[in-house]
């Protein structure tokens, strides 16, 4: 046999052993072996200080009068507590002190108290907080028979309804006296009775005051002093599906400030008065 015939099946065979070896590891599983080490190093739990701060025990909504059982004192981390928030070591009092303080903004249960979100009796500036931009607040006298019998609650939206005597005269043609009623001002808003501003306890459904605190418009704050100069003002509760409030507001009537015999009346749509007689077209 020739030296090249014996090279090539030398070769041959060296491949031939390669091939099965290779082929003999692959049909073999393969095992892997993770070998698992922990840190020696102990874990210490981290110590975290707490304080007791002053927290809402229940929902507060906006003009609601606070009382001493709507406070509670609740655990909190010391590093979580923000500046201006009550706590018992360094305000131990807060509970007596802001009993019988209003709500300016919504806190919720377990919401940590903060000054900026209440007004404290003795304080002033809860009722500007409460209105809308350029709107003015004027009080009117009530009674149950002309606030739909103590039904109107603040946050209530109303009509404001004048009953006067119109007398004659040349221009109306009228014999003898007679009692007229009109609508003053539609879809306004009741901020408080008497000195409340908020709706009150869940099933109070009633509410006697002397007195209803309106949210009304500049020009619209001078018709209600006006009219109650020419009458007796009532206020007829709108029902909660016609709450919604157009800007400008719906056309309305405004008393003229001259004879009341005349029977004359402004009548105001988009902010443009036109004067006219009562009772024509």
């Amino acid at each position: 046999m020739s030296p090249i015939r014996i090279i090539i099946l030398l070769l041959a065979l060296v491949a031939a052993g390669g091939a099965a070896l290779l082929v003999s590891r692959m049909s073999q599983p393969q095992v892997v072996t993770e070998t698992v080490t922990r840190d020696n190093n102990i874990i210490e739990k981290e110590q975290v200080s707490e304080i007791k701060v002053l927290t809402a025990s229940r929902d507060l909504t906006i003009g609601e009068q606070i009382k001493a059982e709507d406070l509670q004192w609740s655990i909190w981390p010391e590093l979580g507590v923000a500046e201006g928030q009550y706590t018992e070591t360094a305000a131990p009092g807060a509970v007596e002190e802001l009993t019988g303080a209003v709500v300016k903004m919504p806190i919720y249960k377990l919401e940590p108290i903060m000054p900026q979100r209440v007004v404290k009796r003795g304080e002033a500036g809860l009722l500007p907080v409460l209105m809308g931009e350029d709107m003015r607040a004027v009080s009117i006298g009530i009674s149950p028979e002309s606030a739909s019998g103590g039904f109107i609650l603040p946050n209530d939206r109303v009509d404001l309804i004048l009953t006067y005597e119109q007398t004659p005269s040349a221009t109306n043609g009228l014999t003898s006296a007679r009692t007229v009623s009109m609508t003053v001002l539609q879809n306004v808003r009741v901020l408080a009775i008497d000195q409340t501003y908020a709706p009150g306890e869940p099933e109070e459904s009633t509410r006697i005051g002397q007195t209803a605190t309106l949210e009304v418009l500049p020009s619209e704050a001078e018709l209600v002093a006006l009219s109650q100069s020419k009458g007796q003002l009532s206020l007829a509760l709108r029902p909660l599906n016609d709450l919604a409030v157009s800007s400008p507001r719906k056309p309305r009537l405004e008393l003229n400030g001259g004879d009341e015999g005349e029977g004359a009346v402004m009548i105001i749509r988009n902010s443009q008065p036109t004067l006219t007689a009562m009772g024509s077209n």
